[in-house]
C-alpha cells in the first residue's frame, strides 16, 4: 500500500449523542466502553463470549447503495470499538426509561412477568426492539429466531415469549402447535389467557396481563438515524482508516485493491467481520498485531 490516510478520530453515535474518540484502541470492545467510559450500565456483562445475549445492543448503519438504514442486533462484548466508525449505537437506556417514558417493549416484558432477576432483560428487550425496527409486525417464528441468542436462567421463556408475541401478526399455542391446530395444554391467546382453562374455571382469572392496556407501538417516537452520519456516507470520499493502540493496529481499507495489498503486506493479519472467534480473549502472537 503506497499511502495510508490516517484517521485517528473515531466518530459514531450512542443513543443520539455524538461520540468522538481520539486514538481508539483496537483491543477495546464496545461493552466495556459503554459501561466504563460512557457509564451506560444498562448493557450487562454476562459471559463475555457472545453466548448469553445480556450485552445485546442495536447498531444502525446507512447503506448508500440502497438508500436505506439497516439495523442489526449485536453482542457488545464481541464488537470492536473501531468497527463503529459511522454507525449509530442504541442501548436499552436509549429507547426509554422510568425517568422519561418506557418503550412498549420494556412495558410488555415487565407487565407480562417476563423479568425476574432482570439481568437478561436488557438484552431481551434490545433483541426484540431491533426486530421491530426492521419489521413492526413480525411472525412468531421470527420472534423465536430473534430470541435464540438470548439466555434466561430464572424466569423461563414462556412469559417472555408471551409478552413479545403481542407484537406479532399471528400466534401459535406452543412450539409444538401450528396455526389452527389445537394444543392439549390449551390455546394461549395474545392476552396470556387459556381458553380451555377459562372454560373449566369460570371463577378463576387465568390472565397474566391484558393486551388492551399496553402502550401501542409508535415508530414516529423512535430515535432517528443521525443525519450527520448519512452525510458522511453520501458526501465524503471513502478513505482508509487506521487506528493504533499500544499493541495492535486496525486498518479499514476503503477499496478491494487496498485490502489485497494489505493482505500481501501483512500475511498473518486476520479479516474481522463479526469477531466471534476472538471476543474478550487476549490477542495472541504476531498475527494479531495487525487487524483488517
Amino acid at each position: 500500500m503506497s499511502q495510508h490516510i490516517i484517521a485517528d478520530e473515531l466518530v459514531f453515535f450512542v443513543n443520539g449523542r455524538k461520540v468522538r474518540e481520539q486514538n481508539a484502541d483496537p483491543e477495546t470492545m464496545l461493552l466495556p466502553y459503554l459501561r466504563r467510559t460512557l457509564r451506560q450500565t444498562g448493557t450487562k456483562y454476562g459471559c463475555g463470549g457472545g453466548g448469553c445475549g445480556a450485552c445485546t445492543v442495536m447498531i444502525s448503519k446507512y447503506n448508500v447503495l440502497e438508500k436505506k438504514i439497516l439495523h442489526f442486533s449485536v453482542n457488545a462484548c464481541l464488537t470492536p470499538l473501531c468497527m463503529l466508525h459511522g454507525a449509530a449505537v442504541t442501548t436499552v437506556e436509549g429507547i426509554g426509561s422510568t425517568r422519561t417514558s418506557i418503550h412498549p417493549v420494556q412495558e410488555r416484558i415487565a407487565k407480562a412477568h417476563g423479568s425476574q432477576c432482570g439481568f437478561c432483560t436488557p438484552g431481551m428487550v434490545m433483541s426484540m426492539y431491533t426486530l421491530l425496527r426492521n419489521n413492526p409486525s413480525p411472525s412468531t417464528a421470527q420472534l423465536q429466531q430473534t430470541l435464540a441468542g438470548n439466555l434466561c436462567r430464572c424466569t423461563g421463556y414462556r412469559p417472555i415469549v408471551d409478552a413479545f408475541r403481542t407484537f406479532c401478526t399471528a400466534t401459535t399455542c406452543c412450539q409444538k402447535g401450528e396455526p389452527g391446530v389445537s394444543c392439549p395444554l390449551g390455546k394461549v391467546e395474545q392476552d396470556g389467557s387459556s381458553t380451555e382453562s377459562m372454560a373449566r374455571d369460570q371463577d378463576m382469572c387465568s390472565q397474566l396481563f391484558k393486551a388492551d392496556d399496553f402502550l401501542p407501538l409508535d415508530d414516529t417516537q423512535e430515535l432517528i438515524f443521525p443525519p450527520e452520519l448519512m452525510l458522511m456516507e453520501e458526501k465524503l470520499e471513502k478513505r482508509t482508516l487506521v487506528f493504533r493502540g499500544e499493541r495492535v493496529m486496525w486498518i479499514a481499507p476503503a477499496k478491494l485493491e487496498e485490502l489485497l495489498e494489505l493482505k500481501s503486506q501483512y500475511l498473518k493479519a486476520p479479516l474481522l467481520v463479526g469477531n466471534t472467534n476472538i471476543g474478550e480473549n487476549e490477542f495472541q502472537g504476531d498475527s494479531d498485531l495487525v487487524r483488517l
